[in-house]
């Protein structure tokens, strides 16, 4: 499928989305926003993808923020509408795929951008990598789940102090925050985060679905994580993955998963 804001490759398992606006610093608008939607899923039904990989065309930024020219006129009702259609349409929708993500920061990871990077499984930076959420700045604050996943991700305090100073924090204190997961030279992130993705490319896809929704139910209000594990661990033992792998283990052999 061709995109006007992004390009999408595959190689070995591997689907990797790069948002391609340098001249605007990949700046998130409403067509990228949809066309990221869109790449996403279409890498999530596709049972050859194993794993997917996002990030940002260039070196100098992942996604710098929002495209703050499409909102500037907006008023409550209208900004509640555009915090809500993109939660849903991509920062939400990320986070919940089926297929591990991971966001390959490079650069700028500021406002949206960051949003997007921890909609992610997780992260890895670039040791050139700032960021940050600058959106009280502006007058507003995060609306595309900063507020929410950044506390999760550090901690309240460090949240709070970071969103309120609308300050950057580089990839060596992100990943003392415990941000970000690793910290790699720019020439090293991709192939970094290729490795990691091969890894997870070798388990039972099935199983790994079933560990992201277990993961993602400690944090939804309402939902017991606990009974959600037990589900999960219970439905995994009706599928041809479970076969296979206990199958091999007893067998002293490597594992060929179906994916079903």
């Amino acid at each position: 499928m061709n995109y006007e804001n992004i390009l999408t490759s595959f190689q070995n398992g591997i689907t990797t989305i790069t948002i391609n606006r340098p001249t605007k610093l990949n700046a998130l608008n409403k067509v990228t926003i949809k066309e990221l939607h869109e790449a996403f899923k279409s890498a999530d039904d596709d049972k050859n993808t194993k794993a997917i990989i996002v990030t940002g065309s260039g070196e100098k930024a992942f996604v710098a923020g929002a495209d703050i020219s499409e909102f500037a006129d907006y008023d409550s009702k209208k900004g509640k509408k555009l915090a809500k259609k993109g939660q849903e349409l991509l920062f939400n929708f990320v986070e919940n795929l089926s297929t591990p993500t991971i966001a390959a920061v490079n650069g700028f990871a500021l406002g949206g951008g960051l949003e997007l990077a921890m909609a992610c499984h997780f992260r890895v930076a670039s040791n050139n990598a700032k960021m940050g959420l600058p959106e009280v700045s502006l007058g507003v604050i995060p609306g595309y789940g900063g507020t929410q996943r950044l506390p999760q991700l550090i901690g309240k305090g460090r949240a709070m102090e970071l969103i309120m100073t609308a300050g950057m924090i580089d990839a060596n204190q992100a990943h003392h925050y415990g941000l970000v997961n690793h910290v790699t030279t720019p020439e090293e992130l991709l192939p970094h985060c290729e490795k990691i993705a091969s890894k997870i490319a070798r388990n039972s896809s099935v199983a790994i679905s079933a560990a992201i929704k277990a993961i993602n139910a400690n944090f939804e209000d309402g939902v017991d994580g606990f009974e959600v594990e037990v589900s999960e661990f219970g439905n995994c033992f009706d599928t041809e993955d479970f076969t296979e792998g206990t199958t091999a283990f007893l067998q002293k052999r490597k594992a060929d998963f179906p994916g079903k």
